[in-house]
């Protein structure tokens, strides 16, 4: 096993470059996750590291070696598809075999291999069947025991869990955070859900438009975000951010009927604006006399959430561990814990500390 380095790494096509000097640093057995919007590049770095993309400009290590402009075979990589890419006349045990069968790999030890990949992914009983009598989950299953049967230095995941229902995307997580477990190797994991990301990954890698906005753990990004873009993906539902006017050192927030947010980060001089940001879990709502009104209420069981508009129009998402919900139309009051608010700059969005 090895850990994977990028060092200002640049991928162009023609004129138009979609990565943008890349500098990270994947440790030996961690699980790292890329995650951001359709189209912020963490697909394309992640083919790079494979090799399926060209890298334009910048060096990729993987272990000790450059493996920048290296063959996809000769980077000790394996990479599992959005798509389960399995051959339909072949059973499950040929599917997971059929790269080493390639190679020259003798049958002894493919079939050594099948089977130590078969006990872990749970798929001993389904050796025998073909791809269309298995379920989108196990057909993945296999899509990923054929990776483990190369015996790869870095596991590499390109949105694995995209076709299948909530449901099989739950048991999938928690079937790859198991794996990642049992095997202890390098994975690097691409994903737009920012859920999969907080539950799977050591490292998140939060991207937009080429660039890395912020590197960290989990909680981490969740706690102490750098800018903007970061606070509101991730966490789920997203940060609220609403509109506030530095007066007398403090903030006011027009939208919460005026509320003065005290603060001791870094403001603008009287006058400036900023963006205070609240999370909806950190909020709550009474109900009282208020410009502050309840849109839909959501009851998802353990759980709520209120949608709530507000005097100036900006949205305030809430949410509440009640059991009853509030009606459409009530006017509510919002309080907030004061340690947990964050304040942006208006204009470059940076966090302000």
């Amino acid at each position: 096993m090895s850990g994977v380095a990028l060092s200002n790494v640049i991928k162009k096509y023609g004129e138009t470059q979609v990565i943008h000097g890349v500098d990270l640093t994947i440790e030996d057995g961690e699980f790292c996750v890329f995650v951001g919007p359709s189209g912020c590049g963490k697909s394309t770095l992640l083919r790079m590291v494979a090799g399926l993309e060209e890298t334009t400009s910048g060096q990729i290590n993987i272990g000790a070696r450059d493996v920048t402009h290296a063959d996809p075979s000769d980077r000790g990589v394996a990479m599992v598809f959005q798509t389960y890419a399995l051959y339909p006349h072949m059973s499950v045990e040929e599917n997971m075999g059929f790269g080493l069968r390639m190679n020259g790999v003798p049958k002894d030890e493919i079939k050594k291999k099948v089977a130590e990949a078969s006990e872990i992914l749970q798929l001993d009983q389904y050796l025998k069947r073909k791809p269309k009598a298995l379920s989108g989950g196990q057909r993945q299953r296999v899509a990923i025991g054929r990776a483990i049967v190369r015996g790869p230095e870095v596991f590499l995941f390109d949105e694995p869990l995209s076709n299948l229902d909530a449901e099989l995307r739950v048991d999938m997580r928690v079937e790859i955070a198991r794996l990642h477990k049992e095997i202890g190797a390098t994975m690097i994991y691409v994903t737009h859900d920012q859920v999969e990301a907080m539950t799977l990954a050591d490292k998140i890698v939060v991207l937009r438009a080429g660039h890395i906005e912020q590197v960290g753990a989990p909680m981490d990004l969740f706690r102490d975000p750098d800018n903007k873009f970061v606070a509101g993906f991730i966490g789920s539902p997203s940060m609220n951010f609403l509109n506030g006017v530095v007066e007398g050192g403090k903030v006011r927030v027009p939208a919460l009927d005026g509320e003065v947010f005290e603060t001791s980060v870094g403001l603008p001089a009287d006058g400036g604006d900023v963006l205070v940001g609240l999370r909806p879990q950190h909020l709550s709502v009474t109900e009282a006399k208020s410009s502050i009104t309840v849109d839909i209420s959501e009851q998802l069981g353990g759980v709520s959430y209120e949608y709530l508009t507000t005097s100036t129009g900006e949205r305030v998402v809430v949410e509440s561990k009640d059991e009853e919900v509030l009606k459409s139309g009530t006017t509510v009051k919002v309080a907030y814990n004061p340690e947990k608010v964050m304040f942006f700059d208006a204009q470059t969005e940076l966090r302000l500390r």
